[in-house]
């Protein structure tokens, strides 16, 4: 036999060995993903279980505890403390199990499962989403700057339009995810997002005029701040939300914002003048929008579309950030008589 004929014999059979192993592993594999599949069901069944059952037993304890003996009274209320954490629990549980989509992925994804299994690859998502708003950011920034102090182009401004529509539908998307891995961003938080990439769209499609170039400058100065002030915070609450994760206090999948929370308020007070001013701006660009629209040759519907944009993102931002600012005080007042 000739030894190269050796050499193939011998390499084919050490192949064959480990692709019938490789046959093997796979077959495991796939009994454990339907061993898993079965577990996960039975717990989503289980779980919608216990909230209906909780739900009744809530009611009878809220109707036993009427009139009833102080000892038994003690012994109910430890019932609805407990019954009180379980939510949150759920939620925690919920979060590794296979959820339907909401609206949003389901007409831009359709019915794909996108609940991550792991807490490493939940957190990795999550790390590489505030990478990626940070980098964009930045990317943003410089493109403002650059629109504003050295060119005068439009098609440079449909770039940076552009830009910004990609940006916030990106953001939009991997939000949705996030929220259905366990991520608690919610409310105005995610609503704003929306707004801002329908506002950039309708900028995208504004034509070159005389309105447009009287607005521009205003806009870019605008989107310049924005962006720095963005900066600051992603900077600043990466850095707060790591050190309150340390002490247990937040939770791993929390996500940093272009707001102002209630966690916010234990070292990032300072940014809250930076906030406030931006929010002003938008009022102030919806005001000369609104203005520009009646203007007799005013015949362009962007310049009262974005002016309605402005004038949302403007009291949306302003009353939540003075309501969690309120909140917070509130809060602080109340300690000090409670001790």
């Amino acid at each position: 036999m000739p030894r190269d004929l050796g050499v193939v014999l011998e390499e084919w059979k050490c192949l064959e060995e480990e692709y019938q192993q490789l046959l093997e592993t796979h077959r495991l594999y796939l009994q454990k993903l339907e061993e898993i599949s079965k577990l996960q069901k039975n717990c989503s069944s289980t779980i919608l279980s216990q909230r209906s059952k909780l739900k009744d037993l809530s009611q009878l304890v809220k109707k036993c505890s009427k009139g009833s003996l102080e000892e038994d009274a003690k012994t109910l209320d430890g019932i609805n403390e407990k019954i009180k954490t379980r939510p949150n629990s759920f939620f925690e549980m919920e979060a590794f199990l296979p959820n339907k989509n909401g609206l949003y992925l389901s007409l831009v994804l359709g019915n794909v499962n996108v609940t991550l299994l792991s807490k490493q690859s939940k957190f990795s998502y999550k790390d590489e989403y505030e990478k990626f708003k940070l980098c964009l950011t930045v990317i943003l920034l410089l493109f403002s700057f650059m629109c504003y102090f050295f060119t005068n182009y439009r098609f440079l401004d449909a770039i940076l339009n552009f830009l910004l529509v990609w940006y916030y539908c990106t953001l939009t998307l991997r939000e949705s995810i996030l929220i259905t891995n366990g991520s608690r961003i919610k409310g105005w938080w995610v609503f704003h997002h929306y707004i801002s990439a329908f506002l950039s769209g309708v900028m995208l499609t504004w034509p070159d005029g005389d309105l447009y170039k009287t607005f521009r400058n205003q806009f870019l100065a605008y989107s310049l701040y924005q962006n720095f002030v963005q900066c600051l915070q992603c900077y600043y609450q990466s850095g707060c939300l790591y050190r309150l994760r340390a002490l247990g206090e937040r939770h791993n999948m929390d996500l940093t914002v272009e707001g102002f929370q209630s966690w916010m308020w234990k070292g990032l007070t300072f940014l809250l003048p930076f906030l406030f001013f931006g929010h002003f701006w938008q009022l102030f660009n919806s005001i000369s929008l609104f203005r520009m629209s009646r203007l007799p040759d005013c015949k362009e519907w962007q310049v009262w579309m974005c002016g309605l944009c402005f004038l949302i993102l403007f009291m949306g931002n302003f009353f939540t950030t003075v309501a969690v600012v309120r909140h917070k005080v509130k809060s602080r007042i109340r300690k000090p008589k409670s001790l």
